[in-house]
Order: structure tokens, then C-alpha cells, then sequence
């Protein structure tokens, strides 16, 4: 048995590798050697945003819930040091797109938000000049807050929605009511903000596939330009994790309810629970074939874009060609050869000191480096194939033969193992997914996870 028998729920590989598999730099390198051969134009900058109105019992985001105000003035003050440090390291960049993330980057006012925008053009980025996309919540996409975001160039704004009903928000953590979520997104359709994304999470406790087409028909009902689809994961210490460990304490245990719609979910990595996993692969092909009947067009197991309109931010950011930079203490950075950030960490204590030391920093620790995963050739082949074998439209293997001189079958001879389970098709123009692969596509990742990474994520301590 190897992992593809598995669940089908193992880990999402939003990034490779995980922040997990990072370590202290020691000797810290300063970031003049590190981006000294990189390419400056193209570049993706990605600014955090730590702060949020409450704390999600999904979420194992690098994120505060309600800080006090005077961290959050600090945060932006110490901030904009850390932008005029690696401006300065950098040196002449040009940057093709620009997210601002967290947490909840509308927890800030309307005045805080403006004094943002005004870093990231005093950094040399060009929000609306370039696609621009924030993240934002219901409660904190207010009149003003929005007309902010619009009125400095915000092309993209995605707001976390997980589901229209309260009962199941309350459930998934999030206690939100639907009128909030309708107002916010009153609110941003009336910005003129040209692409809106909707995230909605299946698997919750509760769920079923009537309630599951209720969500997604009111998603539906205000044409967002994008979805993306989340099965729910239960992670070390968040709140729906310290929630389930109680019932799952002893080997084996589970917990009472007896349909899997109705369960507390165990945490993620135990693929002990068939039933769940079942019910969460079934909610995800009831998503999946909702949305192309509505004409939307898949583009990986999570995202979905609307297929009757040209791409409105332009062509996607390729993590796997493009370099990154981050600004903000849970921000990574990427270069060739080096992914680089601050310490991450998901408890509450420990995300607290994590700022608080982030804050404290005198400005020459921004010259440097402090967190990091070097990449090898190796890691770098891998890191482009996962990266490119998880979207839809897969990859053509003469891009992986021009940028590493070998075939991707001769790196990876263990993809043929997907074509003999029926989960891709590798042909001479084309190394694509079928259906039956991408909705695999969190246990192909973790698959194709190499020991060293493996290894290094497994002797992260969570904290």
C-alpha cells in the first residue's frame, strides 16, 4: 500500500515546500547575495496582513484575532521599515502582480488601508497598474473599507464565505449570519471591482448535499467571476482540532454521530475514516459538476473561474517560473534557489510572540534572511512538477525538458504509476490530470513530497 491508497485527503500543497519544512539560516544570508543572480522583472509581491476579527475553528493561518490597536499601528510602521529594506536589497524590480493577504487585510480602517496602498507605491509596486488582489471577510467589507480598495486600483477581491448557512458557519467555527455575508457582497458588486472570488469549504459537520446545493446555488446567484472549493481540513491546533481531539483520543474511536455528514471531523492526517472521506469526495463532484454546468471552467481541484470571461487579472502567476517576494512577518519569499520567511507558528501564544518579535526587530534584520528551505536541482525539479501537475491543464514536457535538459519521465518515472490507476494521461504535448487524478490531487501532492522535505515537515513541532 502506498500513500495514493490512502485518503484522498492528505494535505494541500498550496506551496512546496511547506512553511513546515523551513529552519533557522545560519548563517543568516543577507538579501543583496540572496536575490544578487534572480530576475527583477515579473516579480509576485505578497504583503501580510496578521490580523483578523475573529479566528476561524478551521484555520491554521499565521494570524491574531482582535489585536489592540496600538500593535496594529506599530505592525504598519515596522512595515513600511521592513519595505524600505528590501527595496534598498533589491535594488530596481518591476512586479507583475500584487496580493495583499493574511489574515484579514480589511481589518484595517479605511485609514490604514489608504496608508497601505501608500507603502506599496512608495515600495515601486503599481496596484491597478498591474492585477491587484485583497483578501476580506463579511463583517470587514464595510462601504468605506471597500471604496478604498477600489479607489486604489484593487482588481481582485476574495472573500471567505465557506458557507451560506449559519448553522454550518457556526459549525465550520465562523459565527457569521447570512445577511452579513449578503450586505458585504452588495457592497462589493457596487465597487466595480472587476473579479470577485467566493470561497465555500465542504465537509463540514452538518452537511449534506441538499444544504451543499444551497450554498452553492447562493453563491452562484451573484455570478462571482471565480470560486474555489475547500474540503475541510482539522488541523493541529485550531479550533475545530482541539474540538475533535477529545473524541478521538483513544485509538481507533469515533465519534458518535452516525453518518459522516453529521460527525465532529477527526483531525487532518487521519485517514482512518473512510466514511468521511466518502462523504467529502462526494460533495466535491456535486461542487464540481454545479459549476461547469453553470459555466464555469476548472481550474484545479480547488478553483473555478467563470469560462465566459477572458481572464480579468490577465494571466496566472507561475510559481513555478516566477520569483516572490514577501513583505510582513508571515510572508515567504522566493527566489531560485532559497524560499525564505519569519518563524511561523499556529498557536495562539506562539503567533503572538512571533509578532511581538517581529515588531521589536531593529531594521537591519530585514537585510537578511532568517527562516528558510534551500532548494537543490532535485527539489527544484520537484517543486516544478508539482506545481504544474496539480492545475487542470497540467504542462507540456518539453517546458520541463527546455528548463532542466532531461525528460520529466526519466526525473519522474513514478507518473507512469498515475497513468496505470487511470489519474493522468501522459502524452508527447500534454501531462495532464484526468478527472479521477484531480480530485486526488491532495494525496498526489503529499505523493510527490521527497524524503528530505517529508522528513523536515515531519520534525516541525507544532506550536
Amino acid at each position: 500500500m502506498t500513500a495514493l491508497d490512502g485518503s484522498p485527503y492528505q494535505g494541500y500543497l498550496y506551496a512546496y515546500p511547506h512553511k513546515t519544512a523551513y529552519r533557522p539560516l545560519r548563517p543568516r544570508p543577507a538579501l543583496r547575495d540572496v536575490w544578487a543572480g534572480e530576475r527583477r522583472d515579473g516579480l509576485f509581491l505578497y504583503l501580510h496582513l496578521p490580523f483578523c476579527e475573529m479566528r476561524c475553528g478551521f484555520c491554521n493561518l499565521f494570524t491574531r484575532a482582535n489585536p489592540p490597536a496600538e500593535q496594529v499601528t506599530r505592525y504598519l510602521a515596522q512595515l513600511g521599515t521592513q519595505a524600505d529594506r528590501v527595496a534598498d536589497a533589491l535594488g530596481a524590480a518591476d512586479y507583475a502582480r500584487i496580493a495583499v493577504g493574511g489574515g484579514t487585510p480589511t481589518y484595517l480602517t479605511a485609514a490604514e488601508l489608504t496608508a497601505l496602498f501608500d507603502l506599496l507605491t512608495r515600495f515601486g509596486a503599481r496596484p491597478g497598474a498591474v492585477p491587484t488582489a485583497v483578501e476580506t471577510s463579511p463583517a470587514t467589507a464595510t462601504a468605506d473599507r471597500i471604496a478604498v480598495l477600489a479607489e486604489r486600483g484593487t482588481t481582485r477581491i476574495s472573500m471567505g464565505v465557506q458557507s451560506f448557512l449559519d448553522t454550518e458557519a457556526r459549525a465550520a467555527g465562523r459565527p457569521q449570519r447570512r445577511e452579513e455575508v449578503e450586505r458585504a457582497l452588495t457592497v462589493i458588486r457596487s465597487s466595480g471591482i472587476g473579479t470577485v472570488n467566493l470561497d465555500l469549504i465542504y465537509g463540514i459537520a452538518g452537511q449534506t448535499a441538499r444544504t451543499w446545493a444551497q450554498s452553492l446555488a447562493a453563491a452562484l446567484s451573484w455570478q462571482p467571476e471565480e470560486l474555489f472549493l475547500y474540503p475541510l481540513y482539522v488541523r493541529p491546533l485550531t479550533g475545530l482540532g482541539r474540538r475533535s481531539v477529545p473524541l478521538l483520543s483513544a485509538p481507533g474511536s469515533r465519534p458518535p454521530a452516525p453518518h459522516a455528514e453529521h460527525r465532529v471531523p477527526p483531525p487532518a492526517g487521519d485517514d482512518a475514516d473512510p466514511e468521511w472521506d466518502a462523504h467529502r469526495l462526494a460533495l466535491y463532484r456535486q461542487g464540481r459538476d454545479t459549476l461547469r454546468a453553470a459555466g464555469y471552467r476548472q481550474l484545479s481541484m480547488r478553483h473555478f473561474r467563470r469560462a465566459d470571461l477572458p481572464d480579468p487579472d490577465g494571466p496566472d502567476y507561475s510559481c513555478q517560473d516566477d520569483g516572490m517576494v514577501g513583505l510582513g512577518c508571515g510572508a515567504r519569499s522566493y527566489t531560485t534557489d532559497l524560499h525564505y520567511s519569519f518563524d511561523y507558528a499556529v498557536g495562539i501564544g506562539q503567533v503572538r510572540a512571533i509578532i511581538e518579535d517581529y515588531l521589536r526587530r531593529p531594521a537591519g534584520d530585514f537585510d537578511v534572511a532568517e527562516v528558510g528551505f534551500a532548494l537543490d536541482g532535485v527539489e527544484q525539479r520537484r517543486r516544478w512538477l508539482v506545481k504544474s501537475l496539480l492545475r487542470a491543464d497540467g504542462f507540456a514536457p518539453a517546458g520541463y525538458r527546455e528548463r532542466f535538459g532531461a525528460p520529466v519521465e526519466e526525473d519522474f518515472a513514478g507518473l507512469t504509476t498515475l497513468v496505470e490507476r487511470g489519474w493522468a494521461e501522459l502524452g508527447p504535448d500534454r501531462v495532464v490530470l484526468t478527472d479521477a487524478g484531480l480530485e486526488r490531487s491532495d494525496a498526489i501532492g503529499p505523493w510527490l513530497v521527497s524524503g528530505p522535505v517529508r522528513a523536515a515537515m515531519a520534525g516541525y513541532a507544532w506550536r
